[in-house]
C-alpha cells in the first residue's frame, strides 16, 4: 500500500442534514478533533513517509474554523498539500467569503471545494459556492471546484480507472443516510449481479478517511484500525486485505459474497453495490464491531 492521502474528518457535526451524505452528519451529530489529536496524526503521517496530501472534510469544518486555521498551517509548514470541502454556508455575500478564505489563504491553503446541489441548504447554495470560487480566486486559491451530485435516479460511472478516487460529482452513491432516504421508489438489480465493489480500491488504497475517533475508513464505515490504539504505520504495514474481514469478501465476489458467506437474507433488488454492501454492513455490525465502525457511520445515535 502507498498510502499518500489523508483525509481527515474533521467533525461529524454539520449544520445540514442531507440525504445523500455517506456519514450521517448532522447538527446533533457528535465527534471533533482537539488540537493534540491532530499533532498526533501528524506526527503519525510523517513517521508513515508516504503522506503528500491531507484533506479536511467533515461533517462542515468550517464550524471549527479556528481549529481548521491551524490545521491547515501546521500541514503547509510541514510541506503537505493541504486541501478542504465545504458546503460554503459561511458565504454569504462575497465579502464574507473573503473574511473567512483570507486567513486560510495566508496559511498556504492549496485547494477549496464546495458541495452545491439540491440537497444543500436552499436556493441561495448555488450563490454561496459562487461566492466561495470568485473569493478563493481573487485570493490566491487556484485549486477550487464546486461538487454537485445528480438526481438519484441518474446512474454513477463504475469506470475502473475512477476507482479509489473521491467523489466529485455525478451520481448518488447508497451508502449511508442516502441508503436508508433515497431509495424507495428507485429501480433495483438482483442482488446476485453485485459481485465486486466498483468504486473503492481496497486492494491498495492511495488514500483513506480519518475521522474524529481514530477511526482510519477505507471506505465509509469499514475501518481498517484506530490510529489512536496503534500507529498508524504499523496499521498500514499489517494490513493484508485478502484475509481482512470485510475486505476480503468483497474483493472475493463484492457486497453478494458479504451475503453468501454470512448467510444473510437479502431483498430481491438493490438500486446499487453500495446499496446491497451497506445493508449487508448494518446486519454484520455485531459480529465485527471494531471494523464496521463508529455508529456515528451508521446513524445510531
Amino acid at each position: 500500500m502507498n498510502l499518500t492521502g489523508l483525509h481527515i474528518l474533521l467533525t461529524y457535526t454539520c449544520n445540514y442534514e442531507c440525504d445523500h451524505c455517506f456519514v450521517w452528519s448532522s447538527p446533533w451529530q457528535t465527534g471533533v478533533f482537539t488540537w493534540p489529536q491532530l499533532l498526533d496524526v501528524f506526527q503519525q503521517a510523517r513517521e508513515l513517509g508516504t503522506i503528500s496530501d491531507i484533506y479536511f472534510e467533515g461533517g462542515e469544518a468550517f464550524l471549527y474554523h479556528p481549529l481548521l486555521l491551524h490545521a491547515v498551517n501546521f500541514a503547509n509548514d510541514q510541506g503537505w498539500k493541504t486541501g478542504i470541502v465545504s458546503n460554503g454556508y459561511w458565504a454569504t455575500s462575497l465579502e464574507d467569503a473573503r473574511i473567512w478564505l483570507e486567513p486560510l489563504a495566508g496559511a498556504g491553503l492549496d485547494e477549496i471545494d464546495v458541495s452545491c446541489d439540491v440537497y444543500h441548504g436552499d436556493e441561495q447554495q448555488d450563490r454561496f459556492a459562487q461566492n466561495a470560487m470568485q473569493a478563493a480566486a481573487e485570493l490566491g486559491i487556484t485549486d477550487t471546484a464546486v461538487f454537485t451530485l445528480d438526481p438519484p435516479h441518474e446512474t454513477r460511472s463504475t469506470d475502473p480507472r475512477n476507482q479509489g478516487e473521491p467523489v466529485t460529482g455525478g451520481g448518488i452513491m447508497f451508502r449511508g443516510r442516502a441508503a436508508v432516504k433515497l431509495v424507495e421508489g428507485l429501480p433495483g438489480q438482483p442482488w446476485e449481479l453485485f459481485d465486486a465493489c466498483p468504486y473503492e480500491n481496497l486492494a491498495s488504497p492511495s488514500r483513506v478517511h480519518l475521522d474524529p475517533l481514530g477511526y482510519l475508513h477505507l471506505c465509509q464505515g469499514v475501518v481498517m484500525g484506530n490510529l489512536f490504539e496503534r500507529p498508524l504505520k504499523d496499521i498500514v504495514a499489517d494490513y493484508d486485505p485478502a484475509t481482512y474481514p470485510i475486505v476480503s469478501e468483497l474483493l472475493a465476489g463484492g457486497p453478494a459474497e458479504l451475503v453468501r458467506r454470512h448467510g444473510l437474507d437479502p431483498d430481491p433488488r438493490y438500486v446499487d453495490a453500495c446499496h446491497l454492501c451497506y445493508t449487508a454492513r448494518t446486519q454484520l455490525r455485531s459480529k465485527f464491531p471494531h471494523i464496521l465502525a463508529p455508529d456515528q457511520m451508521y446513524g445510531v445515535q
